[in-house]
């Protein structure tokens, strides 16, 4: 039986191509924001996550496409998805970013908790790890930045969802319920590749985000993933490629790059600096979408891997 799943910000750049990948695979899928998703078989919900009772109203809501439809009762929900946020600094004003993205969650995840939703997955970040938004160039304390590493960013973004992992991990711990929060690297939609040869010409720009990036489709396996895999309580995830977005080796990277961090255990050639071990332990994820199937072999001034 097809599960139904409410998500929230399916009409963002990440979102579209998840809730197009769950719908592939068979979900219906209720989208929440606060504008349409131009997808045919999801309808948009227009919703202000931060307010209570519209999230509450929401989670009740049918999930049909139109009106006329034979019934319009509200289903079961299997799993509630949630990627509505201000997706960085530097758009709104930061202690917008914070509000909206600390109440925003706060909403969904109590909502989903007191109506017995079983499975929510929240999109927490990269940025996390403090290296993305700090105000200069930082090193981290070890790589791979892993599950287990001491976060400490000091922007406004990554400090929401950082709050936004604590107050996952709060209510799971009153329900028992499944509550996974998935840090989302760069995401790259299938016509970005076209922008890695750029990448590749200036390695620094990346350094920021590690050199790391999450394929758009894989993103929507790891939900997909996250959705099935039940009876794991709150985790967190890393949602990355296997590699870095670079033609350069990782240890090249870590020289040029961040000589003096700790490197906490040997790294394959290409290995991403943002691990996904235990995405792929736990969940069983299996990226289809490394960057070498879509950049062309010209690209790599020179450098084969």
């Amino acid at each position: 039986m097809a599960k139904n799943i409410v998500f929230t910000g399916g009409s963002g750049k990440a979102g579209r191509h998840v809730v197009q990948y769950l719908v592939e695979h068979g979900y219906n899928v209720l989208n929440l924001d606060t504008k349409p998703l131009d997808n045919p078989k999801v309808r948009t919900l227009i919703t202000d996550i931060t307010d209570s009772g519209q999230v509450f109203n929401a989670l009740t809501s049918t999930l049909e496409l139109h009106e006329f439809a034979p019934s319009l009762r509200a289903p079961k929900i299997d799993a509630v998805v949630h990627f509505a946020a201000i997706p960085r600094i530097m758009i709104v004003p930061d202690n917008e970013v914070f509000r909206i993205n600390t109440m925003g969650t706060y909403a969904i995840v109590e909502a989903a908790e007191k109506l017995g939703i079983r499975k929510t997955i929240i999109a927490s970040s990269e940025t996390t790890y403090g290296l993305v938004f700090a105000n200069e160039p930082r090193d981290p304390a070890y790589f791979p930045l892993d599950e287990d590493y001491p976060v400490n960013p000091m922007d406004s973004y990554a400090l929401s969802k950082i709050c936004n992992e604590r107050t996952a991990h709060a209510f799971q711990q009153r329900t028992g319920s499944d509550i996974y929060a998935i840090r989302i690297g760069n995401v790259i939609e299938p016509h970005e590749y076209a922008n890695f040869p750029a990448f590749f010409a200036d390695p620094a720009f990346r350094k920021r985000i590690a050199w790391s990036y999450i394929d758009a489709r894989d993103l929507g396996e790891i939900i997909r993933l996250s959705i099935e895999t039940d009876g794991l309580g709150f985790q967190i995830f890393n949602a990355a490629q296997n590699d870095c977005s670079s033609d350069l080796p990782t240890a090249e990277l870590l020289k040029r790059y961040y000589p003096n961090v700790p490197v906490k255990r040997p790294l394959g050639e290409y290995e991403s600096l943002m691990s996904n071990k235990k995405t792929r332990e736990m969940l069983g994820f299996e990226e289809q979408h490394n960057w070498r199937k879509y950049v062309p072999a010209s690209a790599l001034q020179g450098r084969q891997p």
